[in-house]
């Protein structure tokens, strides 16, 4: 073998991006397609947002050649996760590869941007290429051909198409019309708006006003010349690393034993290196062998004993072969559970992750790192067989047994999987009918997929219907839990045993409950036990209980859900089968908009193309990140502190850690001026710690390396020496914040005032909820493209930077005070931002001014993207909060007197947090208290400071009042919407909570509204018919609300700049900042109002602040 590799070591990596060939003879194998294309490559479409395989912004379209086939195969798969020299001979496209503004848009692109499909854009490059691939895939199945312009896939299939792809500002509705507008049976009725027709135009009309599609043109372009580059065995080694792709199981023997006899240097074998995205890897590997190509790890084989699977097939190709309709001769059963196998799998990240993790390579994570894998949890009952090899050996081992192993090291391979066929025992002098059921469970974040299950669980027990009577034995059953805070899986033998052979009837299930309880115990440490095996038990209880009871029936056209099994055998496999195995079909979504424009100041108003949106459909729209990296450009990562309140005596790396590319450490002791991250009315953040550390996640020093990555790995290896003597405890809570009387002060001019008198709203009450208490947790913005900035020195003492920002004028004036200069020598450019929702207003700032710190002292171009992670830490989010409420009502739901104290939850720092208790109350007066009394506190703690999220103060403040409505209506025992009905606030008490009203009696439209929204909506009509729901559905319920909600609308004047230039084109400047909310679309559609104009001949600039 080493006269192979050496051999080899001539050979280079030949792949093609958007039909452009790359040959690279010198490739650092831990480099991710990702990187390759955003920093070596005019390819900027694909986007870093979570680096994990679960956002799906950085997909592409992945080709590969199969020549004894004469196939192409096309998949989608996360370029954050796929390692670059794993792509020898496939073809990658991107958004750009799909259309430009220079070849010609693509339909897809032209319909997002046509269906208001994109708003920030930067998700956007993501789905086109996922409905992209859709389409591709779509076109080669031998359905029957589509009407003109439509393509094969179904309306289901066309929403599905971007499953794992996050958008965090349009809700979906749109991206699912983008995608649907695609699909051979779609209602055009069923779009909403575009601007590609008007209301009440033909089905022909729209459809040709639609941007034309020819499915017949959709397939992707394999070049010709890769062809030719199909290798096996391939590789790819330089003085530092080696890629090995063997083509035999002999010659990866051979390679590890080889690198056992070299001391055992670090190696990483991979198949989809989907891994990474859970386990984050902190040290570069020295050799790398790639498994895909060995055809022993590849098989899928199917004989009448079971199906076996390579460890290296992809979880995709595995769902496809147990789903397959031509099963062969095996039994109804064995299907069955394939297929249900196969439905489970399909809840396991997201496609384009699918398309690379491997089956094998999910099971030696939860064999060795005791991953919480779903699929070693639902092959547990089904009798799996592994097959695996320690050098010469082959073993055949149960699931159990490969678990109980102790974690496999390098030298064992894993083979395959062998899922055998099921069959139930027939005896037909029985007075028995023998049924097998099968069923798998997860219980998640997201029920249908893309996160990791709190528990999971898979039961195979065989049953016998009693012919004569009702009864129904459990001849034998096998309990599979995991992913719950245990190591590995496990079977509920003791559970197994009490029910096997019996009759089952409630005692029996309560018994099987109780013992259940003591079985499925989560390890310590793990969050949440209780409520985890309550999950086991409710698991376990629906599985059993339908054997038990027979489930009552449902009108037609409302069941939700189905029975796995009932007291008889035939109706067992009728009602098994209705949803081809589907537990909760997932319905098709939909909506209705009812938007009425005047033609009066048209264009404003109407529904046209928002600015930019088909070039952030192509990938070509630039965000920071995306501007080309200046000339010596260096990077940088944040070292944060891990302590919520300590003294930092020093910073080293860790010994021995080699820090490739490093070029500085910028701390406080850099800054040329003030020590200022962010600066506000209220006070100042510090840039980096000074004396002591104020919260875990405050920022301590930046690490600047020649690369992203090394600066991200730098970071990582940093060790902080802390010093805690003589220092307080931290403050964690708010209610230690109230024991250490640590208040953030609130100015009097924003303290709302009390309403009424509370003791006498209470004595006039018929019924009182006193000292109820609530609690609110924090939230993430996850905006898809993290905190990010780009800071270049300039002549005569300036500094120009590119910041994704919602507020460039408090980054300007931060930046001058870190550098002492004048604001006039900094300029802060704000083209797009990914997305915000209040965390790119004052967190921003500071990752602005630690880029230009570094860039002043060391006179080169300095530019940061923070990673998910620090990104997490540092953001603070939404205020946490707990409120104490009493509340006094009449026995009508008329409330008489409410009184809160809430404890806000700021952090170490005001930041936006003396805000928070007039937006909240500005909220909560939005129902007729009568009285209404508050002590509102803004607690100063040790933790990242919050920051204004998305409604700040009225999304908290909303649910506090819609709690104690719905509370209120708990204890009178009467429909929600009435006490919501009668505590509306008539004219009168409009008055007397909100002083500043303005405008007639007449002018309060709220009541004539909400008794339009109850007709429009079929409100009563809908919610009597959920009632019959409900009453007849003993597991789901449905409801339906309508809350009432009060914005108060501040308008304040902001500047704006319109040249006409010679040819009679204009440019307007604003100071506003786009974000996605289409900020330039409405300037240009207001200017060309304004001017009588068309809105394509004007033109939008930067914002930018000089």
């Amino acid at each position: 073998m080493g006269e192979v590799a050496a051999e080899t070591r001539k050979q280079s990596l030949v792949f093609a991006v958007n039909g452009q060939r790359f040959e690279l003879s010198d490739v650092d194998p831990s480099t991710t397609l990702l990187e390759f294309l955003r920093y070596q490559t005019p390819f900027k479409s694909v986007k870093l947002g979570c680096g994990e395989g679960g956002c799906g912004a950085c997909i592409v379209l992945l080709s590969k050649y199969d020549p004894a086939l004469d196939q192409v195969h096309d998949s989608t798969v996360s370029s954050c996760l796929t390692l670059l020299c794993s792509l020898s001979g496939c073809s990658i496209t991107t958004a750009e590869g799909i259309g430009n503004s220079k070849d010609g848009f693509h339909p897809i692109q032209e319909r997002f941007a046509g269906f208001h499909a994109s708003q920030c854009g930067f998700c956007t490059p993501g789905m086109c290429v996922s409905l992209f691939s859709a389409l591709v895939n779509a076109d080669k199945t031998n359905r029957p051909e589509p009407r003109p312009g439509f393509c094969k896939l179904t309306v289901t299939e066309a929403e599905k198409a971007i499953a794992g792809n996050l958008c965090r500002c349009t809700g979906y509705r749109p991206i699912a019309d983008a995608c649907k507008s695609f699909a051979s049976d779609v209602d055009m009725e069923d779009l909403g708006f575009n601007s590609f027709w008007k209301k009440g135009e033909s089905d022909e009309v729209k459809l040709s006003r639609l941007s034309s599609y020819n499915h017949n043109n959709a397939s992707s372009k394999f070049p010709e010349f890769l062809k030719k580059e199909i290798k096996a065995g391939v590789c790819l080694a330089s003085k530092d690393y080696c890629w090995y792709s063997p083509a035999s199981l002999e010659q990866l023997q051979s390679l590890l034993q080889e690198n056992e006899a070299n001391n055992g240097n670090s190696v990483k074998i991979i198949v989809g290196n989907t891994g990474v995205g859970y386990y984050k890897e902190l040290e570069l590997y020295k050799k790398y062998i790639d498994l895909k190509y060995i055809p022993e790890l590849s098989i899928i084989r199917k004989d009448q004993t079971g199906i076996e699977i390579g460890a290296a097939v992809t979880i995709s190709k595995a769902i496809e072969a147990l789903k397959e309709e031509n099963l062969g001769d095996y039994h109804l059963e064995s299907k069955t559970v394939f297929k249900k196998i196969a439905d489970h799998m399909e809840k396991i990240a997201s496609g384009f992750v699918r398309n690379s993790g491997s089956v094998g390579g999910n099971l030696i994570m939860a064999q060795r790192k005791h991953f919480p894998s779903d699929i070693a949890t639902i092959l547990l009952p089904v009798g799996t067989i592994m097959n695996i090899t320690t050098g010469q050996k082959l073993e055949k081992l149960t699931l159990e047994e490969f678990f109980a192993r102790p974690p496999l090291d390098s030298k064992a391979i894993l083979l395959s999987i062998k899922i055998p066929c099921w069959e139930s025992r027939r005896d037909i002098s029985s007075e028995t009918d023998t049924k097998l059921l099968f069923e798998t469970y997860r219980a998640a974040p997201r029920p249908l997929g893309n996160a990791l299950p709190y528990l999971n669980a898979a039961f195979l027990a065989e049953v016998s219907f009693c012919r004569n009577s009702t009864g129904v034995k459990l001849n034998d059953c096998q309990l599979a839990f995991g992913a719950y805070g245990t190591k590995h899986p496990i079977r509920a033998r003791k559970v197994e045993d009490f029910l096997t052979g019996k009759l089952l009837n409630v005692d029996v299930l309560y018994e099987a409950i109780k013992l259940l309880e003591t079985t499925v115990t989560p390890e310590d440490g793990i969050s949440s036990p209780a409520y985890r095996t309550s999950l086991a038990v409710g698991f376990l209880y629906e599985f059993l209980s339908s054997l038990v009871h027979t489930p009552a029936e449902i009108p037609g056209g409302w069941r939700n859900g189905y029975s796995i099994a009932v007291l008889n055998g035939d109706s067992y496999s009728e009602n098994y089968d209705k949803f081809n195995g589907i537990k909760f079909p997932t319905l098709l979504s939909s909506s209705k908009q009812v938007i009425q424009s005047s033609k009066e100041y048209h264009p404003v108003g109407q529904p046209i193309t928002k600015a930019g949106a088909v070039i952030q459909a192509s990938g070509e729209a630039v965000f920071v990140d995306d501007i080309p990296a200046p000339s010596n450009c260096l990077y940088g990562a944040f070292i944060y502190s891990t302590e919520p309140l300590a003294r930092v005596k020093s910073i080293k790396f860790k010994s021995g850690s080699s820090l490739v590319g490093v070029t500085a450490l910028i701390s406080v002791k850099d800054i040329p001026g003030k020590n200022v991250g962010c600066t506000t009315i209220f006070g100042l953040e510090p840039l980096y710690a000074d004396e002591h550390t104020q919260c875990a996640g405050e920022r301590i020093a930046v690490v600047v390396a020649d690369t992203q990555r090394h600066a991200d790995l730098a970071a990582n290896l940093a060790v902080i020496d802390y010093d805690k003597e003589n220092l307080e405890p931290p403050i964690l809570s708010v209610e230690e914040a109230v024991e250490r009387h640590s208040f953030f002060e609130v100015p009097p001019f924003l303290n709302p005032e009390q309403v009424g008198d509370f003791s006498k709203g209470m004595a006039e009450s018929d019924h009182q909820i006193l000292g109820a208490e609530i609690k609110l947790g924090s939230q993430y913005y996850f905006y898809m493209e993290t905190q990010t900035a780009l800071a270049v020195p300039d002549e005569d003492n300036c500094m120009t930077v590119y910041s994704s920002n919602q507020c460039p004028e408090f980054a300007q004036d931060t930046i001058a005070q870190c550098l002492a200069l004048p604001a006039n020598n900094i300029r802060v450019i704000t083209r797009r931002v990914g997305g915000g929702f209040g965390g790119k207003a004052i967190k921003a700032i500071p990752v602005a001014a630690a880029c230009a710190v570094a860039a002043y002292k060391l006179q080169r171009p300095v530019r940061m993207y923070l990673n998910r992670k620090t990104d997490m830490i540092m953001a603070g989010g939404r205020h946490p909060m707990k409120i104490t409420y009493s509340v006094g009502f009449k026995t009508s739901g008329k409330i008489t007197a409410l009184k809160l104290d809430i404890l806000i939850d700021a952090g170490a720092f005001a930041d936006a947090s003396i805000l928070m208790p007039s937006l909240i109350l500005g909220t909560v007066r939005r129902y007729d208290w009568g009285a209404l009394n508050f002590d509102i506190k803004v607690c100063k703690t040790n933790l990242p400071s919050r920051s204004a999220m998305r409604a700040p103060g009225e999304v908290q403040g909303s649910f506090i009042v819609e709690a104690i409505i719905e509370h209120v209506a708990s204890t009178l025992s009467i429909e929600v919407d009435s006490v919501r009905n009668i505590n509306l606030h008539t004219y009168n008490s409009l008055g007397f909570f909100y002083k500043s009203i303005a405008g007639e009696p007449l002018e309060y439209t709220l009541p004539s509204i909400w008794d339009k929204l109850a007709t429009s909506s079929d409100f009563y009509q809908r919610s009597e018919m959920i009632k019959e729901f409900n009453r007849c559905n003993k597991w789901r319920k449905r409801g339906i609300s309508r809350v009432p909600i009060v914005h108060e609308v501040n308008v304040r004047p902001t500047p704006g700049k319109v040249s006409i230039l010679k040819d009679g084109s204009i440019v307007v400047e604003v100071g506003g900042i786009e974000l996605g909310q289409g900020l330039w679309t409405k300037v240009k559609q207001m200017t060309a109002y304004n001017r009588k104009d068309s809105v394509g001949n004007l033109c939008h600039a930067n914002c930018g602040i000089d």
